[in-house]
């Protein structure tokens, strides 16, 4: 039976994410795109279970790893998922809510 991620150590998330970037660079490699994809959304949410939630704030912004331009905008924090919205490129509130990995945040922007 395997494991959830919340349950394994720093250790053993380090070794999923070794091995997830590992099978997504060889994807890649041989140009499987929807493998590649599935391995990084796998190593996001492993690589999520690293960082600590307590580090991202509801109010606050930060840049969208792999969406150049993007930013999110959080509501709040549910285990290593930040609810919230998207911010476009011309800077409006996308209306959709959405939950991304905490992974996905990249640098926090400024006000």
């Amino acid at each position: 039976m395997e494991r959830r991620y919340s349950e394994l150590t720093v250790e053993e998330l380090r070794q999923e994410v070794a091995m997830f970037k590992e099978k997504a660079q060889k994807a890649e490699q041989l140009g499987n795109v929807s493998e590649y994809q599935i391995f990084q959304r796998k190593l996001q949410m492993a690589y999520a279970y690293l960082l600590n939630p307590e580090e991202f704030k509801a109010g606050e912004t930060y840049e969208l790893e792999g969406s150049p331009g993007q930013h999110f905008l959080i509501d709040y924090i549910n285990g290593v998922f930040a609810w919230g919205n998207r911010i476009n490129l011309l800077g409006q509130k996308v209306e959709k809510t959405e939950a991304v990995p905490i992974s996905l945040l990249a640098k926090k922007i400024e006000k």
